[in-house]
């Protein structure tokens, strides 16, 4: 048999004292951690634990009810559920629904999978000491919620999310349907513009916000830096670091009734004056009234920057205020590229030096420190963007991609003009079992149906700017999760020939299917999304790669693939005939896709998260009170484990290679950890930079070290798009 690396499956260990004394349950999920006498991996005592904790600890404390309808009157009446989102049905058809869902069998393939739902998803009595919810009738109620009367879409998703194939974000699946909820949105996106009011309207959206459920990602580029004039008088300004800190104590305060914690971002552009002392703020050793602990942050890289440091040139950094006084337009709408030598010649824009090459070197210093910041190439984003306007931002997790506009305020930060501003509507399909669809079209649509209906029934009245966003471009983020266990499953290697050439084949056929979708919306309602006639769609030069070329996937595996699985591959006539019809009726969603990294929601659907590799075969966590936990790559077998190497082993290139061939087929961006040795140093991850920036990757999220993997620990994710 393959040898393990993970300690997570060495030699038998003494048992802590204590150990006697735990549930059945968490005794037979540790037996993942221990070799049977055969030496194989003991992946039944997991699927024992889960039956076990789920009849001591579930069955026991859910509340009875003789009926459907009994059982829902009475969430009703006690105030767990909405009324109206049942109004629309047929009470014969609800109770005929919930008997399909309870015919399905679900059954929980892992224990921290039920460990998951039961503590993070299922409603309980406002005590806490009963659960209301099995897992099917949480699917149930989420398909009636998002269906709004429609029967059909009702049972369509119904079986879509019981069959595991789609999956909503931990938002929607969370909150659907319950009366005392947060907000169906995953995460929102708010920019700064560079006066008071604005910065003050912004620290109370991202409260509002964050006392909805949702993490908040802000745009500091436009802030002047420090030491800048207001009002003509010099060295007044104090610079985007005291924002930071008033929005770390916001986000460390405002939660969704303790069932998610607030969480922030900070985006600022590299050439911003700020730039070194916004870095800095992560360093170990700073001084605790700079140091910003829990706010993550994120940095805008263009392309010159590329430049000037392979030329081994400084880099000047420019006055977000000179720059908006001179061009009448804020730094965050201009590509910093296109202007860098008009700006350098400007002797009314102030501007400052630093070493291109210094610039990278601390990036990878903090990177290799803390994980931290994420990076966005700003060109590479834009280049491919279809719709018109400059993205300069993301999101927590660094997949969100969408334009923003201003907001303009009076003197009691009270909306003079309302711009727009961004939420992210997200949910995933498993890939292995969207593969095995009867219909992968339909569950595409199903996907793309549900997700509409997420963004409009989201109405965020308290932050007008994020409400007139969505509401102007429905815009989705239909992600993915399960590559690697589905590749494995099929005995590729991630990374490999095959495994980037299914990527590819893959996601291209979701990007017709999601387009489809979403044009047939648009003929439904007579509406496209706002801009739609200023877009590539609208003009078909989006689809000019797609029209000329008959693809087929480059390796006869995959071919094999989409045939075993009854999968027909988009033909050119297809993608000329969705083209045309585009054309003549356009869009709904101005954004249909974005692979967030996908955490709780990848371990009650029972899949590797995401499209990144496993960090390990037998993953460790921390579960509260409960303490170590073991949950096993899905899929993996005795028989396939040596297909199952962790991104650590696998390294970032290969990672990158299969992210590059996704990136091009996806309208937004996809999350992007990349993993190294504890070998590794910070030239190495400097070159996976520019690796990663030469194939076109649009974003990067974490760094991840290998000896944060090997300590057991659970490694803190995005607490907002993790799904």
């Amino acid at each position: 048999m393959t040898s393990i690396t993970n300690p997570a499956l060495s030699t038998p260990s003494t048992p802590r004292s204590g150990v006697g004394e735990r549930k059945d349950y968490h005794a037979l999920n540790a037996q993942l951690n221990l070799f049977a006498a055969d030496g194989s991996i003991q992946f039944e005592k997991d699927r024992e634990a889960a039956a076990a904790y789920l009849a001591q600890q579930v069955l026991p404390h859910s509340r009875p009810f003789e009926t459907v309808w009994d059982r829902l009157h009475w969430l009703i009446t006690n105030e767990y559920y909405e009324s109206d989102f049942l109004a629309g049905y047929d009470e014969a058809f609800v109770v005929s629904l919930h008997a399909q869902a309870e015919a399905h069998g679900h059954e929980f393939q892992t224990f921290l999978g039920a460990f998951k739902f039961y503590t993070s998803y299922a409603l309980r009595t406002f005590d806490g000491t009963t659960f209301l919810e099995s897992f099917t009738e949480r699917v149930v109620t989420t398909a009636l919620f998002l269906g709004q009367g429609d029967a059909a879409l009702a049972e369509r998703l119904t079986i879509e999310m019981l069959s595991g194939r789609f999956q909503p974000a931990t938002p929607t699946f969370l909150n659907a349907g319950k009366r005392q909820r947060g907000e169906l949105v995953s995460c929102f996106l708010l920019r700064l513009e560079d006066n008071l009011e604005s910065i003050g309207r912004s620290v109370n959206s991202a409260l509002q916000l964050s006392k909805r459920g949702g993490g908040v990602a802000l745009l500091l580029t436009n802030l002047r830096e420090a030491g800048a004039p207001i009002k003509h008088i010099e060295q007044q300004a104090s610079g985007v670091v005291p924002v930071m800190k008033i929005l770390e104590d916001s986000f460390s305060y405002a939660n969704q009734l303790g069932a998610r914690q607030g969480a922030g971002a900070a985006y600022l552009h590299a050439h911003h004056p700020d730039i070194m002392s916004f870095l800095d703020t992560k360093r170990e050793n700073a001084d605790e009234k700079i140091r910003i602990k829990t706010l993550s942050l994120g940095v805008v890289i263009p392309d010159i920057t590329f430049e000037l440091a392979k030329n081994n040139e400084d880099m000047h950094l420019f006055s977000p205020y000179d720059v908006l006084r001179e061009t009448g337009t804020a730094m965050s709408d201009l590509s910093i590229t296109e202007h860098y030598a008009e700006f350098v010649a400007n002797p009314r824009i102030r501007k400052t030096t630093i070493s291109a090459r210094e610039f990278f070197k601390t990036l990878a210093e903090l990177q290799f420190e803390s994980g931290y910041p994420y990076v966005l190439f700003e060109d590479t984003v834009n280049r491919t963007h279809a719709l018109e306007g400059h993205i300069n931002m993301s999101n927590l997790c660094s997949e969100i991609l969408q334009v923003n506009s201003p907001s303009t305020y009076d003197a009691a930060i009270g909306y003079q003009t309302v711009g727009h501003d961004i939420s992210c509507n997200l949910g995933s399909l498993n890939i292995a079992l969207t593969m095995a669809s009867p219909n992968l079209g339909n569950t595409v649509e199903a996907a793309v149906r549900a997700l509409t209906s997420v963004s409009l029934l989201t109405d965020v009245d308290a932050v007008p700017s994020v409400a007139a966003g969505n509401d102007a471009s429905h815009a989705i983020g239909l992600g993915q999760m399960n590559l690697h266990g589905y590749l494995a499953s099929q005995h590729i290697r991630y990374g490999s020939e095959e495994g980037v050439d299914f990527t590819d084949a893959y996601f291209r056929t979701i990007t017709f299917h999601a387009l489809r979708a979403s044009n047939r919306i648009a003929i439904e309602r007579g509406e496209t999304f706002a801009g739609f006639e200023r877009s590539t769609y609208a003009d078909g030069s989006y689809f000019t790669r797609y029209v000329h070329e008959d693809w087929q996937p480059a390796t006869a595996r995959v071919r094999q693939l989409f045939e075993e699985a009854g999968v027909e591959l988009p033909s050119a006539d297809d993608w000329e005939h969705l083209r045309d019809s585009v054309r003549e009726h356009g869009i709904f969603n101005a954004y249909l896709q974005a692979i967030p990294p996908t955490g709780s929601i990848s371990y009650v659907n029972n899949s590797t998260a995401s499209i990144h590799p496993i960090a390990a075969k037998i993953e460790i966590r921390k579960e509260g009170k409960l303490g170590r936990v073991y949950y096993p790559a899905p899929h993996m077998t005795d028989e396939n484990i040596e297909f199952f190497e962790d991104a650590y082993e696998i390294g970032p290139e290969k990672i990158i290679d299969t992210y590059a061939a996704a990136t091009q087929h996806v309208d937004q961006g996809l999350s992007l950890t990349l993993f190294f040795k504890d070998t590794a140093t910070t030239r190495d991850i400097n070159k996976a930079q520019i690796y990663a920036w030469r194939k076109g990757i649009k974003t990067l999220y974490y760094i991840r070290m290998r000896q944060l993997a090997l300590e057991g620990t659970e490694i803190e994710g995005c607490v907002s798009c993790a799904l």
